[in-house]
């Protein structure tokens, strides 16, 4: 009976052994088939963006899009992916040509066998340097935002021949943070991402419309600028209880997907006050909202005032945005530091243990006086330049002409030279 309970046993985990790896094989022979599909034979194009990353980080890709299309207009773009799942979200949103390369061979064999001029990175993922090792490409690193987080600069900068940048505040963010670092690599072009028209995703309320929107947790401690677990409840509490005031949660993605205890309670906590106080309002037009999918950049038009943290948001309002007020916050309550580091800080109000307990007074004042307004807009010069809305564009663009050009001449020049060197050898 023991040897025929042990069998059993045996043939149980061999049963589900099977299955497991079946479903590895389907799963398998569908990327196979995928990367046939997206091999790239027909592609014809100058510029590669490279995104190594899986679906969960697709946003740092996404919102390149629009100035991506553009650009294909002038010089034809492809779009490379080593995750299936990124690629699969990237034919949603856009017809640009896409290759699938998941292994490294294959990558290099497609590099080669194409006349690709310059590389584009939306992030530091590890296996960009397995495309920077194709050296005939320019390999220009554009990040996925501008920030003051800690994130934004790395001494991975060194590695590509150039660095997009939106404006001073990041050269001196480079500056401060790197050690023996050309800053000749630095090219500013403003933020084109934040050019591009949007259809409005927020109607506007008869009242005033305050938007929190925080990030996420990050990937360590010294990255993590979020306010949700710290004073996620009270401010949205202090937001709701503003006489005429819708309230609008908008946090970053990965705050929904966040698997930090005290992050997933502080979410559930915001989510649980809209929801309670709706309930009193009979008009759903005034309701308040709760977005956690959808462009934020199209609900700026209808916000009146943005409280946020260390994170690109808040520098996206100053560009749009201009003309309203922006509340920080600081969970480490060291504003020395905050203003050292991050200084948009410094023409805004700051929402730390010392002054959670007033939010409310806080919100209420900030909206009707803003006393910040002309700060601000010397602030946005700091950040990303004089150019008017849609000069960004035309840097980027200038800036990426220029190099192909320049790539080419140089390739160019070095064939001439290679045939008149073998011909003196033959000689």
């Amino acid at each position: 009976m023991k040897n025929l309970a042990r069998e059993a046993a045996l043939q149980a985990v061999r049963s589900s052994a099977w299955k497991k790896t079946s479903r590895w094989i389907r799963g398998t022979d569908r990327w196979n088939q995928l990367e046939l599909e997206y091999d790239g034979s027909y592609v014809n194009a100058e510029v590669v963006v490279y995104f190594g990353d899986r679906k969960p980080k697709f946003y740092q890709l996404s919102q390149w899009i629009p100035v991506l299309e553009q650009l294909n207009r002038i010089h034809r773009v492809v779009l490379v992916f080593r995750k299936p799942s990124a690629l699969l979200a990237a034919r949603e949103i856009t017809d640009l040509p896409m290759v699938l390369k998941r292994r490294f061979d294959p990558l290099q064999t497609f590099y080669h066998a194409n006349s690709f001029r310059l590389a584009l990175y939306v992030n530091n993922g590890m296996t960009n340097f397995q495309s920077l090792s194709f050296a005939p490409m320019v390999h220009v690193h554009v990040n996925h935002g501008e920030s003051d987080k800690l994130s934004m600069v790395s001494n991975q900068a060194k590695s590509y021949d150039k660095v997009f940048v939106a404006g001073d505040a990041a050269i001196d963010r480079h500056r401060k943070a790197l050690v023996d670092f050309d800053e000749s690599s630095l090219v500013k072009v403003g933020r084109p991402q934040l050019d591009i028209e949007r259809q409005p995703e927020l109607n506007v309320a008869q009242g005033q419309t305050v938007m929190y929107a925080p990030t996420w947790e990050g990937e360590n401690a010294a990255n993590n600028y979020t306010s949700v677990d710290m004073f996620g409840p009270q401010i949205v509490a202090a937001a709701i209880a503003l006489p005429g005031t819708r309230v609008i949660y908008k946090p970053h993605p990965r705050v929904c997907t966040s698997s930090d205890p005290s992050m997933v309670s502080a979410h559930q906590q915001i989510v649980d006050l809209i929801n309670e106080a709706n309930e009193l309002i009979d008009d759903a037009d005034q309701h308040h909202q709760v977005f956690l999918d959808g462009d934020i950049l199209a609900m700026f038009d209808a916000v009146d005032l943005l409280v946020t943290d260390i994170s690109s948001v808040g520098l996206d309002f100053l560009y749009l945005r201009p003309d309203k007020p922006l509340i920080l916050t600081d969970r480490r309550d060291d504003s020395q530091t905050l203003n050292l580091e991050a200084p948009v800080s410094r023409v805004t109000p700051i929402i730390d243990t010392s002054t959670v307990r007033s939010i409310g007074e806080m919100l209420q004042r900030t909206l009707a006086q803003d006393p910040w307004s002309a700060a601000r807009q010397d602030m946005r010069r700091y950040y990303f330049g004089d150019g008017d809305k849609g000069q960004s564009t035309v840097s980027f663009t200038n800036a990426v002409s220029s190099l192909i050009s320049e790539r080419s001449r140089s390739l160019q020049d070095r064939s001439l030279a290679d045939e008149s060197n073998a011909e003196a050898s033959d000689e």
